[in-house]
C-alpha cells in the first residue's frame, strides 16, 4: 500500500506534467480550478467548524486570485476589460477576507459562483472542454493540493 507521501510524490509530478505540457491559457484554467478547490476546502472546514482549515483554505484561495488570477491580466494590452477584472478580482480578494473573518458561508459560495462563471467563459474562449462528469472529482482533487505560494 502507497504511503501518504508516495501518493503526494505520485500527484505532484502528475499535476507538473500537465503544467509542463498547458498552453497559457490552460494555466489560467489551472488556477480558476486551484482557487475553486480552496473554496471548497474552505466550505468544509467552515461546516467543520475548524477554523484552522478554514484559514488555510481562504488564504490559498486568495493567493489563488491575487497572486495568480490578478497578476496574469495584462492591463496594458487589456483595456478596460483588464480594468474590470482587476475591479473583480479585488472584489472577491476584500470578500474573502470577510468570510474568513465572519465565518461566512455565503461569500465564499459568492465567491466561487464568480470564479465559475469567469473559468467558464475562458474555457469558451480557449475552447478547452470542461472536465467530463465522471473524471471532474478525481481531477478536482488532485488540482487541489497545487501550491501557490502562501498559504
Amino acid at each position: 500500500m502507497a504511503t501518504k507521501a508516495e501518493l503526494g510524490a505520485y500527484r505532484s509530478a502528475g499535476i507538473d506534467a500537465s503544467i509542463a505540457a498547458a498552453s497559457p491559457h490552460q494555466l489560467i484554467v489551472l488556477l480558476f480550478q486551484g482557487a475553486r478547490a480552496a473554496l471548497a476546502r474552505a466550505r468544509l472546514a467552515m461546516l467543520q467548524k475548524n477554523v484552522a482549515a478554514r484559514g488555510a483554505a481562504i488564504s490559498k484561495a486568495l493567493a489563488i486570485i491575487d497572486d495568480g488570477l490578478k497578476a496574469s491580466v495584462d492591463s496594458e494590452k487589456g483595456g478596460e476589460l483588464a480594468q474590470k477584472l482587476h475591479a473583480l478580482y479585488d472584489y472577491m480578494i476584500r470578500q474573502l477576507t470577510i468570510a474568513g473573518l465572519e465565518n461566512n458561508l455565503v461569500k465564499i459560495e459568492e465567491i466561487d459562483q464568480l470564479l465559475a462563471t469567469i473559468e467558464d467563459a475562458w474555457r469558451q474562449i480557449g475552447g478547452i472542454k470542461p472536465p467530463a462528469e465522471n473524471g471532474a472529482a478525481a481531477d478536482h482533487t488532485r488540482r487541489s493540493s497545487i501550491s501557490y505560494g502562501k498559504a
